[in-house]
Formats: C-alpha cells, structure tokens, sequence
C-alpha cells in the first residue's frame, strides 16, 4: 500500500543564494504516468527507464499492482517493471485515482484489453477545472460506452471498439493519450484530429510504436492509428522532463546565477528559453542540455500559455516569480487552468505586487522580495515559491511541499548542491494529504 513515509514538511528558504553548478534532469513526470499505463496494452514485461524518483510514480505502481500486474519500482536505479498479466483487472479505486489526475489514463488501455473499465474520478493539483467531456466524447467515438456511477467513469465495449475519426474541441493532453491508447487495438483506422503536440505525446507514439503499434503523425495535430490485434511489451527510455528543466533556467536567471542543466533538451524549450534572452540571460547549448547565466536583475517579460510548442502552463508560475523580481513591468495571461493564478496570491505574500483580473495578470518587479510563511497550491507553484524564498530577504517558509515532491526528485538537495540554503522540516501547522 502507498504510504508516506513522514508526516508533514515544509522547506525553510534562506534568501540571498545565488545558484552555480550543474543539475542532471530525470524522466518526465508527465510521460512516465502514461508509459506505464501503455504497458496495460501488451501481455508480458515492460522496463521503463530513466524513471524519477516521485511520489505520484509509488502511486501509480500500486494502482497497476491492484489491476493485477507485478511491478518493480527501483527508485536507485530509475527503472520501472511492469509484468502485465493475460487477464487483468478493470477496476481503478478511488483512494489511488484521486491523488493523481493522471491515473485517469488507464482508462483507454482498460477498454481497449478488457472491454470494459471503471475509473474513479481523478484528482490531482488545484488549478482549476480539467473535464473529461473530452476523453469520454473521444473514446465514445470509438465504441464505447461511458457513464457516470457513484463517482466512477464505467465503461465497456463488449464487442471491441472500432476506428472512428475523433475531432477535438481543445488540444488535450489527457484525452489524446486516452484516444490514442484505446485506439491502436481497435480494428480499422482512427485520426485523431486537433491532438496534442507535446513531446510527452511524441514519447508515448514512440514506445507504442516499439511495442507493434501502427501510428503516424507523431508530433502533428494529426495523429493517424492503424489497429492490430495485439503488442508486445517493450524497454523504452522516459523523454527527459522539459518542466523540470526549464524550472532550473527560471532559477538560474532568478538568482543571477550560472546554472548548467544536463539530460535536457532545449528544443523542447524554445520559447521559455528565448523569454529568458530576452530578460537579459545568457543561454548557451551544451552536448546534452544548456546552459543559463544570469549576471544582472532581469528584466520584465510578457508571457502568454498555449498548447505545446507554446509556453507551457506548468512554465507560468515561474515566469511570474521571474518577474516579481525584474526590472519593470509584465503582463502574463494564462490560457490553459483557470486556477493558476491562486499561486499569485501567495506570491503577494512575499511582497510581490501582483494583480490578476480574469485571465490576465500584471507583475510589477521589485529589486527584493520579503520572505514569510506561504503555502504551494500545486507542484509548480510550490516549485516557484521555493525559488522566490531564494530571491527574498529573511526566511521563506513553503508549506504544503508534498505537492513539490510529486514533480521534483529530490528538489531540496539540488538546490544545496547549487548553493542555496534550503532545509526541510517538520510542518506543525500543515493540514496533511495524502
């Protein structure tokens, strides 16, 4: 059973660091979760590699364990084993599916090897709402049958399902794996049109495409799946974490500092990147990753959050901490997750002078923030806080650190690696989840 070890913490952040050094990022967070569903598709066993060493990868292996397979989680080594049985369970509880939203993605693999599922509703961070009309509408094309149970998605397709070409109103991430995955063991062809372009999605085409699945279009709005009647497992290597990565060039522009972030993969990054040129850092590409130096206050840079290849949602809470601190004004506006900018209140906290209105929101940098007690409302918000306790005078206080826990290998120990004076303690004032 998944458990957590400790009771509640929160990280004490000295401010005044500034960060040098090297980082080395792990596999993504938002393509292990669905690599590992994938293995559900194929009879046998899958190793992942490169796997990160995140809460929500425990929880994830114990949800595939209760669906009847044997998994192998070794956090040292960064792999993960799935040995899928021939007959599987299709039944995904709720005290699994609600700490991570992305257990929702066994759904499609579910359908498409037993004809039918039930998935409790998910859960996950608190940024604003995330329907699934998208999914459901998607895999309803496909044949199947969705319903809402006693706050169950309950599924079946008796008969299998059957290529359909499914038009997506928004470019969901989330809905585009599910379609895809139920649809490389329907029989005939499906297109999915308007489907995501992130390189978790190219990640997910390519270890589906070594397991014998017929795909075309990875990458492209338009992804075109040819059937078969079965895959084979396969060993696949996680795409490095872009999220993960780009957070350590928003840190190194923060602090003015000089940080080289190894196992990373600028093009995945070009307009985060080119935000960071353009407030005065230095970005230079090395063999396998790039470089960020930062020798003076940044300045002030708009940003705008759209589908991939735009600038990444998950991306705006640090381009918002970034501006707190730069040299003029900014305007950020936030297209994915209404409840983004719950992060900005606590960023005020930290004398921030930030005002938000609908989707909009205007910073207005100071050369210093004020540490003080805040509170991280999801793993990137709570990432940021972290890096503008680094940039504040006094000490921060970030509470609620689970959540950072849940996207950052070790996120307090790299950043004493890189000179910052970050500690983790006892939280007497938590409220405790999990």
């Amino acid at each position: 059973m998944v458990s957590r070890a400790r009771g509640p913490e929160r990280f004490r952040v000295v401010g005044g660091a500034r960060l040098a050094g090297e980082v080395r990022v792990t596999g993504a967070k938002n393509s292990v979760l669905k690599t590992m569903a994938a293995a559900l598709l194929a009879q046998g066993r899958t190793t992942l590699t490169g796997v990160p060493r995140i809460y929500d990868t425990e929880v994830m292996s114990e949800l595939l364990r209760r669906l009847g397979c044997d998994v192998t989680y070794d956090q040292q080594a960064a792999t993960v084993v799935v040995d899928v049985p021939e007959v599987l369970g299709h039944k995904a509880d709720y005290d699994l599916v609600r700490r991570i939203r992305a257990s929702i993605c066994v759904l499609g693999p579910l359908i498409a090897r037993c004809g039918q599922a039930e998935v409790a509703m998910p859960g996950g961070d608190q940024i604003g709402s995330r329907p699934l009309d998208f999914h459901i509408a998607g895999l309803s094309k496909l044949g199947a049958s969705l319903d809402s149970e006693h706050g169950f998605i309950v599924a079946s397709a008796p008969d299998g399902l059957t290529g359909a070409t499914v038009w997506l109103d928004f470019p969901s991430v989330g809905a585009t794996e599910n379609v895809l995955m139920s649809a490389v063991l329907a029989r005939g062809t499906t297109v999915i049109d308007n489907a995501a372009r992130e390189p978790e999605i190219v990640d997910l085409v390519q270890m589906l495409q070594q397991m014998g699945a017929k795909i075309d279009g990875g990458g492209t709005s338009t992804l075109t799946i040819e059937g078969v009647d079965r895959l084979s497992p396969t060993t696949h290597a996680i795409v490095p974490d872009r999220i993960v990565a780009g957070t350590w060039a928003f840190a190194a522009a923060m602090t003015r500092g000089d940080v080289t972030v190894h196992n990373a993969r600028p093009e995945h990054l070009e307009i985060a990147l080119d935000k960071l040129a353009n407030a005065g850092a230095e970005v230079h590409g090395v063999e396998d990753g790039f470089r960020v130096v930062m020798d003076r206050r940044p300045s002030a840079v708009d940003a705008v959050t759209l589908p991939y290849p735009g600038l990444a949602t998950d991306l705006q809470p640090l381009v918002m901490a970034l501006n707190a601190v730069a040299d003029g004004a900014a305007m950020i506006t936030e297209n994915i997750f209404e409840g983004r900018f719950v992060f900005a209140n606590e960023l005020v906290r930290l004398g921030a002078h930030v005002r938000t209105d609908g989707h909009h929101a205007v910073v207005r940098g100071l050369p210093r923030l004020s540490g003080a007690p805040v509170r991280a409302s999801d793993i990137r918000a709570g990432a940021a806080l972290t890096l503008a306790g680094l940039v504040a005078e006094g000490v921060t206080y970030v509470s609620d650190i689970y959540h950072v826990d849940r996207g950052y290998p070790g996120f307090d120990e790299q950043l004493r690696e890189l000179g910052a004076d970050v500690s983790r303690e006892p939280d007497p004032d938590a409220a405790f989840e999990g």
